[in-house]
């Protein structure tokens, strides 16, 4: 596994934004990290990159726990997109500025120049000569994201985190943002988290996908499993309203999710649940295994498993 999380927590105070999540990423793979807002998603791929250090629990890349020590060396292999293009570049500085920053940065070898050109041409922006000298307010918004994905693409990472990689942008450029992550993996191996609440998004360009609740991961495996059957009620929800994937009529959750600094007992996700039973209001669930499979954190999901094996 190139990046892996075991019993991670991150906390804020009383704030359990993240709070046991067991992750294996595969080198080569797109694994799509959902959920609603607040959830901890973003808080789990910033202690990714190194930019919050764990309260408990460990990262590892290639196997050996993250260096914080050492974090510039780590962080130009594992490189962040960011959902805001125009909030990310600075407004002030050119196309071949923004992205020859990494390069003069990190002190990488080699032509700047060439460098650049081939880094603007991989992210789609072809002649790169042409956009050179050009502002950030006078791109587009697909092409202000395709120069962030060149920032990053220049170091030559080996994981990019995408946090929420076309939100802000138009439908019809969407998709050739997600092809381009996907020509990115084909073409350099890269291996992409997206952070994203768009389960559509997800079915579309991940390998994997795993849904996020409150701090935890509830669901996890390979798309089609997940999204075809969906085993946690929660999951069954989100995709109860996304008309691309949706089989089921809408299923609409009480309440709101829990405050992170009161998190329930039991089953985090019982206060909200539509087909809670009583043993979820004080049994806790372990932290879900990242093992290969279709896992899912749920005691009517675990009952049911463990009454059609002895039947």
């Amino acid at each position: 596994m190139i990046l892996s999380t075991r019993d991670l927590k991150v906390a804020f105070g009383p704030v359990r934004a993240v709070d046991g999540v067991d992750l294996d990423l595969g080198a080569g793979e797109i694994l799509a990290l959902v959920g609603e807002s607040g959830c901890g998603k973003t808080t789990l791929a910033r202690t990714l990159l190194g930019l919050e250090k764990p309260t408990a629990g460990s990262v590892s890349f290639e196997g050996k726990p993250l260096d914080y020590r050492k974090l510039k060396q780590y962080r130009r292999q594992v490189q962040l997109v960011l959902q805001d293009p125009l909030g990310a570049l600075n407004p002030r500085h050119t196309v071949y500025d923004a992205v020859a920053e990494g390069i003069r940065i990190h002190k990488v070898p080699g032509n700047e120049q060439e460098l650049v050109a081939d880094a603007l041409s991989r992210a789609g922006l072809r002649p790169p000569e042409r956009f050179f000298l050009r502002y950030p307010h006078e791109l587009s918004g697909g092409q202000r994201q395709r120069v962030v994905i060149a920032g990053a693409l220049v170091l030559q990472p080996r994981v990019l985190i995408a946090d929420e990689p076309v939100s802000s942008l138009d439908a019809s450029v969407r998709g050739e943002i997600l092809g381009l992550l996907l020509k990115l993996r084909e073409e350099l191996g890269l291996t992409v988290l997206v952070v994203t609440h768009d389960l559509g998004l997800a079915w579309n360009i991940a390998d994997r996908v795993a849904v996020m609740y409150l701090g935890r991961i509830v669901e996890l495996g390979p798309t089609a499993d997940v999204l075809q059957s969906p085993q946690h009620p929660y999951t069954q929800a989100l995709l109860s309203v996304v008309p691309d994937v949706a089989r089921t009529e809408q299923i609409v959750l009480k309440g709101e999710p829990p405050d992170p600094a009161r998190i329930p007992s039991g089953c985090r996700f019982h206060p909200r649940c539509p087909v809670v039973m009583e043993a979820c209001v004080t049994t806790t669930l372990p932290v879900l295994t990242p093992a290969p499979g279709h896992h899912t954190a749920c005691l009517r999901v675990s009952e049911a498993s463990r009454t059609s094996a002895t039947s």
